[in-house]
């Protein structure tokens, strides 16, 4: 099995930001949100709020805009072109792609691709999250209950914060743009 990060890995920029841009750009009335946002981020920033209470306020915009599955495939028709050439070329059906973005903003993308997906857990109507943000450590606990006796062939990311799910891969790829290098965190 491969194993993939989703933003900045195989899609070319962080969908949960290109997915608010492009909210925002069809609703200019949610800046509203904006100083709840900038407080919020300023307390994560002094570790007085968690990662997961962060992304709550960031995707609260969602309870503005419903219903959500209009505004998700929209910005798919838009969006999918972002999906890297170098995945599109390699891409196997027995794929994985594990992300901390939602998984409801990532399964259109997904279907499209004929993968599997395992996200971060969120209410596409509220923003709350349902679980732990899917990063770091949470990312291979979810690959371990979900896939307990696979094995991870290859594994590409863009980021050391996802050391922990390529020590379970037989090989990691750094990705930085087009380019695949070797994973220099092991």
């Amino acid at each position: 099995m491969n194993v993939y990060d989703f933003d900045h890995t195989i899609y070319a920029g962080d969908s949960s930001w290109d997915f608010y841009f492009f909210v925002l750009r069809h609703k200019l009335s949610l800046v509203f949100l904006w100083p709840r946002q900038i407080w919020h981020t300023t307390l994560y920033l002094l570790r007085l709020i968690s990662k997961e209470q962060l992304k709550e306020t960031f995707f609260v915009f969602l309870k503005y805009i419903q219903p959500p599955d209009y505004y998700i495939r929209l910005f798919w028709q838009k969006n999918f072109s972002k999906i890297k050439s170098w995945y599109l070329q390699q891409k196997r059906p027995s794929d994985l792609v594990i992300t901390a973005s939602p998984e409801f903003l990532i399964a259109p993308a997904a279907q499209i691709l004929q993968v599997s997906l395992l996200g971060s857990q969120v209410d596409k109507t509220t923003g709350n999250f349902r679980g732990k943000n899917c990063s770091g450590l949470e990312k291979t606990a979810k690959f371990r209950k979900q896939y307990p006796e696979q094995i991870i062939e290859n594994f590409y990311t863009d980021s050391k914060s996802d050391l922990p799910l390529a020590r379970l891969a037989k090989h990691v790829f750094l990705v930085k743009g087009r380019h695949l290098l070797d994973y220099p965190f092991l």
